[in-house]
């Protein structure tokens, strides 16, 4: 009997670290100047940013950015993205982390 409780337990204590761990991620997305000061605002975490970094994760099916910030190609492993479509000068070479939750 004694197993059985202990077993119980052990499963009880499982699924709930398990379930209550939030369901989020970490997007990398390239920094472009746009003009608007949407990118600085996300680079730099202001206040500013909140509003673009949230319509980001809610187009990806996410609730909310937890965070938002400039990150440095050292910071990021595997592929980064080079000069290609979409890349104007060394804009490529900056980028901001996003930080998705459910």
């Amino acid at each position: 009997m004694r197993y059985l409780l202990a077993a119980l337990a052990f499963a009880a204590v499982l699924y709930g670290s398990v379930s209550a761990q939030a369901d989020k991620r970490i997007f990398i997305i390239a920094n472009y100047a746009d003009g608007y000061g949407i990118d600085r605002c996300l680079a730099s975490g202001a206040a500013c940013g909140a509003a673009a970094a949230t319509a980001y994760c809610k187009s990806r099916d996410f609730t909310r950015a937890a965070s938002y910030r400039k990150v440095d190609k050292d910071e990021i492993t595997g592929a980064v993205p080079t000069a290609g479509s979409g890349c104007r000068g060394a804009a490529c070479d900056e980028f901001v982390a996003i930080e998705c939750t459910r």
